[in-house]
């Protein structure tokens, strides 16, 4: 419930697993929830120091537009490859947050013990965290416990399903709630 009360309040969530049971299906439930992940190396500040996040978000789009455009044709071959390699290694950092305009409303990991700064950094600004919590984690620093097995590729398939469930829900609630405020729906024209 928390999860869909938050998406349907119109803020994303931010799903952190970056142990490799979690990627892929971090990445593919986010994705048909269309909410926010990390799957590689969690970055330290990347919601404490969410400004700089942000400018390197922001140069990730203008080099994606610039490379759509063809503006890499006008470049060296060194130059555009340059350019082709830092896209690609700011997508494998930054590819999960590419919709990320300001702080999630709520924050889901896998992995409280492996995602340690994660959990400091929600802490510190509060963001609530909601965590999929085994035997070896302290769950006195999570708000919403889910307490199961972290490892086992199963129960992180079956979670974070509910989770991104749950954020499709939210996300239901909120465009049937527009719907019903102005009357019309969002793309419609008045």
């Amino acid at each position: 419930n928390f999860i869909a009360d938050t998406v349907a309040s119109g803020s994303k969530v931010l799903f952190v697993g970056t142990k490799k049971q979690a990627q892929e299906v971090i990445a593919d439930e986010v994705d048909r929830a269309n909410q926010l992940y990390i799957t590689q190396r969690w970055l330290g500040g990347t919601l404490t120091n969410f400004v700089t996040i942000r400018k390197r978000l922001r140069y990730l789009a203008d080099l994606e537009v610039q490379r759509a455009r063809g503006d890499f044709h006008r470049l060296t071959k060194a130059e555009a490859l340059k350019r082709e390699e830092e896209i690609g290694k700011l997508n494998r950092v930054f590819g999960g947050l590419k919709t990320m305009d300001r702080l999630p409303g709520a924050i889901f990991i896998v992995d409280p013990h492996e995602e340690e700064i994660a959990v400091q950094e929600a802490i510190k600004i509060n963001i609530p965290i909601v965590a999929m919590v085994d035997t070896n984690c302290n769950p006195d620093l999570i708000d919403y416990i889910i307490p199961c097995n972290d490892d086992a590729i199963r129960s992180i398939r079956l979670i974070t399903s509910k989770m991104a469930d749950a954020a499709l829900e939210g996300s239901t609630r909120r465009e049937t709630a527009q719907v019903d405020d102005a009357g019309y729906s969002p793309g419609e024209e008045r």
